[in-house]
C-alpha cells in the first residue's frame, strides 16, 4: 500500500511538473519611451566615427556560417587604418552588425564580449559539438515530461542550452551600451516578414526587450522549419501608449504610389492590434532573408528605417560606406536528380526552406549592388550637368546647393570565389549543422580573412583609408 502511495505520488508529482512546463514570457512594457533601449541612436559612439560607416551581414547556415563570419572579424581586427587622423582597427569602425541563423551566433557573443570573442568563442561554441548536447538534452527523462507541455517545446529547451553554455544569463541590457548595434534577425511566421530583436520592433507589442534573454534572440534566429518550433513571444499592443512612427501613416495614404513602402506599414500595423495577434510565433531569420541584408539596404536608400543611413547622408554625417556580406551558401543537392526514386520527405523538406532563401538571397545582394550603381550615376549626372551648366553661366548653381558625395564600398565574399575547384568543392558542400570538426573551423575562419583580403573593393577600401 505504501509503495502504491509512492507511486501514485510520483506520477501526480512528474503530471504536475508537466503543467508547470512553459517558455520565459516577455515583459510587458509600461510607458513607451522612444529615446530609451536597444535603438541605434542611444549607442554611444566613442572611438567610432559615424563618417565611416561599417555594415556586416552575416548569413545563415550553422557552425558553417559562425566561423566564416567569425574569421571576418578576425580579418577586421587585423586590419590597421588611418581615419580622420587617427590610427586604429578597421574592426572598431563597425556601426550595424545584422545577422541571421548560424551567423547570429557570432554577432550576438561580438555584441555581449567584444574581443573576449578572439580568446574563447572557439572553445564556448564554435568547436563545441552543440548538436550532439542538444540531443542528449532532448534525450533526457526529464525533459520528456516538459517536452509534453504545449507551451514548452524543442526551441525553448535548445534555448535553455543556449542560455546556460554561450550565452550565461545575459539579457539585451547586458549589451555594451556602443556601437556596432546588432540586429538578430528572425522571421514572423504568420506575415513571412523579417522580425528584428530592438526595441523598435518590441515596441509595436507594448514589450520591454531590456528583460528579454540573448540566447532566445539567437534561439528564434537559428529555429530552422520542422527540426526546430517557433519561438513564442506575447504581445501586449495597446497598453503602453506606443505613437506610431509618422512615415506609417503617410505609407497608408500612398498604397498606389509607393506599394512595398504599404506593405510594409501594413505589416508595422499588423503588430498593434492584439486580439488579432495576441502571439507572435518566430522562425528561422533565413526564412525571410539569409544574408540579413534587408534592412540595412532599407536603412540605406530610405528615411523610414529606425537608423536611417540616408538621412545620416542628407545631414552630411556619412563620406564612406562599406558594406560587407558574408555568404556561408552551399552547393544545391543535386544528387536528388541522379535517382529516379522520388526524394525522401526529409530531402523535400530540406530543399523546399533552402532553395527560396538561396535565390532570394542572390536578388537581395544584386539589389544592392544595382541600388549602388543608381546612386553613383544620379551622382556623376548631376556632376556632369553642373559641369555643362557653368561653361555658360558660372555663377549658375543646381537646385539643391553644392553636391555632397558618399563613396560606397559594397563587399560580397562567399565561397564561389575561391579559385581552386578542389577547395571550392570542399567549402561548398559542408553541412549546415551545429558540429564541424575542429580543423574545418580553422579552415573556415582562415578562407573567410584570404577571401576579404582578395577583394579588390576590400583593397580599394584599405588604399583609401592610409
Amino acid at each position: 500500500m505504501k509503495k502504491l502511495k509512492l507511486t501514485i505520488l510520483l506520477f501526480l508529482s512528474i503530471f504536475a511538473f508537466m503543467g508547470c512546463a512553459h517558455y520565459p514570457t516577455n515583459a510587458k512594457l509600461d510607458n513607451f519611451d522612444k529615446d530609451k533601449g536597444y535603438r541605434f541612436q542611444n549607442l554611444l559612439s566613442q572611438e567610432n566615427s559615424d563618417s565611416l560607416f561599417v555594415i556586416l551581414a552575416f548569413s545563415g547556415g550553422g557552425t558553417r556560417a559562425a566561423a566564416f563570419s567569425y574569421g571576418v572579424l578576425e580579418k577586421l581586427r587585423d586590419t590597421e587604418i588611418i581615419w580622420e587622423g587617427k590610427k586604429k582597427r578597421l574592426l572598431d569602425e563597425v556601426d550595424v552588425i545584422s545577422s541571421v541563423s548560424g551567423g547570429s551566433f557570432t554577432s550576438a557573443y561580438y555584441a555581449l564580449y567584444r574581443d573576449k570573442i578572439f580568446a574563447d568563442f572557439e572553445s564556448q561554441f564554435l568547436k563545441k559539438d552543440i548538436e550532439g548536447a542538444l540531443e542528449k538534452e532532448l534525450f533526457s527523462p526529464l525533459n520528456w515530461f516538459r517536452l509534453a507541455s504545449p507551451e514548452f517545446d524543442r526551441i525553448d529547451m535548445a534555448a535553455e542550452f543556449y542560455d546556460e553554455h554561450i550565452f550565461n544569463h545575459r539579457d539585451f541590457k547586458d549589451l555594451q551600451k556602443r556601437k556596432p548595434f546588432i540586429l538578430i534577425n528572425a522571421t514572423d511566421m504568420t506575415l513571412g516578414a523579417r522580425f528584428e530583436f530592438t526595441q523598435d520592433q518590441f515596441d509595436l507589442l507594448c514589450s520591454d526587450l531590456s528583460e528579454f534573454p540573448i540566447s532566445r534572440a539567437v534561439a528564434a534566429s537559428s529555429a530552422f522549419p520542422v527540426l526546430l518550433s517557433p519561438v513564442t513571444v506575447k504581445n501586449y499592443a495597446g497598453g503602453c501608449n506606443f505613437s506610431e512612427p509618422g512615415w506609417v501613416k503617410n505609407a497608408m495614404n500612398d498604397r498606389n504610389i509607393a506599394t512595398s513602402r504599404f506593405a510594409k506599414a501594413m505589416q508595422v500595423r499588423s503588430y498593434l492590434d492584439k486580439n488579432k495577434r495576441p502571439f507572435i510565433h518566430l522562425m528561422d531569420g533565413g526564412i525571410a532573408d539569409n544574408i540579413g541584408l534587408r534592412e540595412p539596404t532599407y536603412s540605406m536608400f530610405s528615411t523610414d528605417s529606425p537608423w536611417s543611413v540616408l538621412r545620416m547622408i542628407n545631414m552630411m554625417q556619412v563620406k564612406k560606406i562599406v558594406v560587407i556580406v558574408v555568404n556561408a551558401k552551399t552547393e544545391p543537392n543535386i544528387t536528388l536528380d541522379q535517382k529516379e526514386s522520388a526524394p525522401s520527405l526529409k530531402d523535400t523538406l530540406m530543399t523546399v526552406a533552402n532553395a527560396p532563401m538561396d535565390n532570394y538571397s542572390f536578388e537581395t545582394i544584386e539589389l544592392l549592388k544595382k541600388s549602388v550603381e543608381q546612386w553613383q550615376k544620379d551622382e556623376d549626372a548631376r556632376k556632369s550637368c553642373e559641369t555643362e551648366m557653368k561653361k555658360s553661366c558660372p555663377q549658375a548653381t543646381l537646385a539643391g546647393g553644392h553636391l555632397y558625395e558618399v563613396d560606397f564600398y559594397p563587399i560580397v565574399i562567399g565561397f564561389d570565389a575561391i579559385q581552386d575547384p578542389d577547395e571550392r568543392s570542399f567549402f561548398k558542400n559542408l553541412p549546415t549543422s551545429f558540429t564541424l570538426p575542429s580543423d574545418t573551423v580553422d579552415k573556415l575562419r582562415n578562407i573567410a580573412g584570404r577571401l576579404l583580403e582578395e577583394s579588390t573593393i576590400f583593397q580599394e577600401l584599405k588604399g583609401h583609408l592610409k
